[in-house]
C-alpha cells in the first residue's frame, strides 16, 4: 500500500503533461512527503468539460463495511471499560480518515466513482513503499532527475464526513488513487502493489474520457525495469523541480 508520495515539480509542468487549461491552484510550492488526508494536486475534468487543476485530500470515503468494523472494535473497547454503548450513534460518529489506495474495483463501494467525471490523475515524482528490512521508506521514481508522471486516481466532490475526532464534521474534496500487481524493482520491496501509473499523454486522455470499459485496462503494472530506487530511509525525497522540457512524456 503506498500511503506516501512526492510531488516536487511546478503548476506549469503540469499543465504540459496533461494539457490543462484551467488551473484552480496557486504556484503549487514542492511536496516532499504527501501523506494520507494531505492536501496535493489532481487534474479532473470540471463541470464544463475543461481539464483542471485542484486540490484535494488524498483518501476516498471508506466502505460501510470498513466503518462497521471499526465501529466495532471501538465499541468492544468501551464495554470492555463497562461503558454503555449506543451502537447507532457511535457507527454514526466514526471517523473516517479514508481509503488512500483503490485495488478492488468491481466492489459496488468503489463502481459508483468510475465513470469519466470522477476520474483524475495525480501528479507524483517519486512515492514510497514501506520495507523495514529494506531501510524504511524505500522510493521508486522513474529516474535520478524524478520526471513528473501521474498516477490513475478517482475523486468525489464535496464529501462530508468526520476525518478526525479533534475536528468534527468536515466537507472537502477527496482522491485516491488505484493500484495493481507490481512490478520489479517494487515487487521485492512490497509484493503486494504498486500505484497504477499512466505514462503516454493517450493513457492520460483515455483514463479521463474514455468508458470504463476501455479505461479500466489501464489498471496494470508498468513493466519490469520502468521505475528505479532513488532513496531509502528518508520521509521526505526532496529534488530539484524538474522543467517542462524533461517530462516523462516527453511532451
Amino acid at each position: 500500500m503506498c500511503n506516501l508520495y512526492s510531488h516536487t515539480s511546478n503548476l506549469q509542468a503540469i499543465i504540459d503533461l496533461v494539457r490543462a487549461t484551467r488551473s484552480l491552484v496557486g504556484n503549487l510550492p514542492p511536496q516532499p512527503g504527501i501523506f494520507p488526508d494531505y492536501e496535493a494536486p489532481i487534474v479532473r475534468t470540471g463541470a464544463d468539460g475543461a481539464r483542471e487543476i485542484a486540490m484535494a485530500r488524498w483518501g476516498m470515503p471508506s466502505s460501510q463495511l470498513a466503518l462497521m468494523e471499526a465501529t466495532k472494535k471501538r465499541a468492544a473497547k468501551l464495554e470492555a471499560k463497562g461503558q454503555p454503548v449506543n451502537f447507532k450513534e457511535l457507527l454514526h460518529l466514526e471517523p473516517d480518515a479514508g481509503t488512500t489506495n483503490i485495488r478492488n474495483t468491481s466492489s459496488k463501494h468503489w463502481q459508483r466513482w468510475l465513470g469519466p467525471e470522477n476520474r483524475c490523475v495525480v501528479p507524483f515524482t517519486s512515492f514510497s513503499e514501506f520495507n523495514k528490512a529494506a531501510g524504511g521508506d524505500v522510493w521508486f521514481a522513474f529516474s535520478e532527475a524524478r520526471p513528473l508522471a501521474v498516477f490513475a486516481g478517482i475523486w468525489t466532490p464535496g464529501w462530508t464526513c468526520i476525518r478526525k475526532m479533534k475536528t468534527g464534521v468536515e466537507t472537502a474534496d477527496l482522491f485516491g488513487f488505484l493500484t495493481t500487481e507490481p512490478s520489479e524493482p517494487v515487487a521485492s520491496i512490497h509484493p503486494k502493489a504498486m500505484p497504477v501509473i499512466l505514462t503516454e499523454p493517450q493513457e492520460i486522455d483515455a483514463w479521463l474520457r474514455a468508458p470504463w470499459e476501455a479505461a479500466k485496462a489501464l489498471q496494470r503494472p508498468l513493466p519490469a525495469g520502468a521505475l528505479q530506487i532513488v532513496a531509502r530511509g528518508v520521509k521526505k525525497d526532496g529534488a530539484r523541480s524538474v522543467p517542462s522540457d524533461d517530462l516523462l512524456s516527453g511532451s
